[in-house]
């Protein structure tokens, strides 16, 4: 559990990867390891799709069953980062393995789609929201694909999904705190919801917020934007986006 000055308590880091990502290097056991340290109470992996290269097969998502729903005390979310490959939005991963997740990001990235206009980055999101299992878009603020914040916030909301706030964009993308800032303040606006999630690559940098909550505080973000400050509010978040999972008795 991470807490910053604003009070907004960050109990779930929704975008981890493994080593199945090809450039990252922790398993699954020492993710829910550091995580349980942290004081998580859950995590979503979230591998790369396979047109990243050195990704993982397909097949690698259709047996993430296999994983327990909870270990150490954390929730364990089966999810991918899909990478969107084409300006139709059309995802690297077909729908028999989507439909099989807990959370499914989409995102742009270069060696998967190279950046284009505004114009046309924008309706390559929008489209990419429009799929019936994407929950939310990853570093929307990336500057490598200028975007219309305004039209892709307010798609989200009307489609009641997530836009995420990236943490290690603010290293690894340089620009990305300005962009992050609008889209957190439409965000604001219109009344829609946020992941402020690591995207650790390696097991210590899970839960790593840093970044992401000093944006929250300096942009007065409420809790109620922000989804993955309860797992119940994660949960209802999903069972309304209609998974599997959150579908079953009791969940």
């Amino acid at each position: 559990m991470v807490t910053n000055s604003t009070g907004i308590r960050l109990v779930a880091d929704l975008h981890v990867h493994t080593l199945a990502s090809g450039h990252a290097y922790s398993t699954v056991t020492e993710i829910i390891d550091a995580a349980a340290q942290k004081g998580l109470e859950a995590i979503a992996l979230t591998d790369h799709g396979p047109a990243m290269p050195g990704g993982p097969h397909r097949y690698h998502f259709g047996n993430l069953f296999v994983l327990p729903d909870k270990d150490k005390g954390v929730e364990v979310f089966r999810g991918v980062e899909a990478n969107i490959v084409d300006s139709d939005g059309t995802l690297d991963l077909p729908e028999v393995y989507l439909e099989m997740l807990d959370i499914v990001w989409a995102g742009l990235h270069i060696p998967c789609l190279q950046p284009s206009t505004r114009s046309l980055n924008t309706e390559t999101l929008l489209r990419a929201l429009d799929h019936p299992y994407v929950d939310g878009i990853v570093h929307p603020g990336n500057p490598d694909f200028a975007i219309d914040e305004k039209a892709v916030v307010k798609a989200a909301v009307d489609k009641n999904k997530l836009l995420e706030i990236n943490n290690s964009s603010f290293v690894i993308r340089r620009g990305s705190k300005t962009r992050c800032a609008e889209i957190t303040r439409l965000v604001k606006e219109y009344g829609g919801m946020v992941a402020v999630n690591s995207d650790a690559h390696i097991a210590r940098d899970v839960g790593r917020f840093d970044q992401g909550q000093q944006l929250v505080l300096q942009e007065q973000l409420e809790p109620l934007h922000v989804v993955n400050t309860s797992v119940e509010k994660i949960r209802e978040f999903l069972k309304q986006r209609g998974k599997k999972r959150f579908q079953r008795k009791n969940v």
